[in-house]
């Protein structure tokens, strides 16, 4: 078992930034991979960002390289997202979520993440 706990949202402005954090407990931090998800309003949940175990392997949606940074703190079991240039159509509930299955790559789409935190909101102002 692993519990996700998300921190950090809440209200910028346009062009401002953000650092979520992802406290995780229960199986070893090091032992499974990460990923980052948002849902925005009235649209499904999408990837946003994941890295692998140990940090050698990340990736991310296209339309957010450059602006999003996925890292990790596995001492502190920890994940992190620096969140910059937002905008409002960054407007969204952002969830970390567990890949357990992973031993080296990442992966983007929902099906293979077994755990999830409850969200955090991120809500950019025009």
């Amino acid at each position: 078992q692993v519990q996700l706990a998300e921190s950090g949202g809440g209200l910028v402005q346009t062009g401002g930034s953000l650092r979520l954090s992802c406290a995780a407990s229960g199986r070893p931090f090091s032992t499974y991979a990460m990923g980052w998800f948002r849902q925005a309003p009235g649209k499904e949940r999408e990837f946003v960002a994941a890295i692998n175990r140990n940090a050698g392997v990340t990736a991310y949606a296209d339309a957010l390289k450059g602006r999003f940074t996925i890292s990790r703190d596995n001492a502190k079991n920890t994940l992190l997202l620096q969140m910059s240039g937002l905008k409002p159509e960054d407007t969204a509930v952002y969830f970390c979520a567990a890949d357990m299955v992973r031993l080296l790559g990442v992966c983007r789409t929902e099906v293979c993440y077994t755990y999830w935190g409850q969200g955090t909101q991120v809500t950019v102002s025009s």
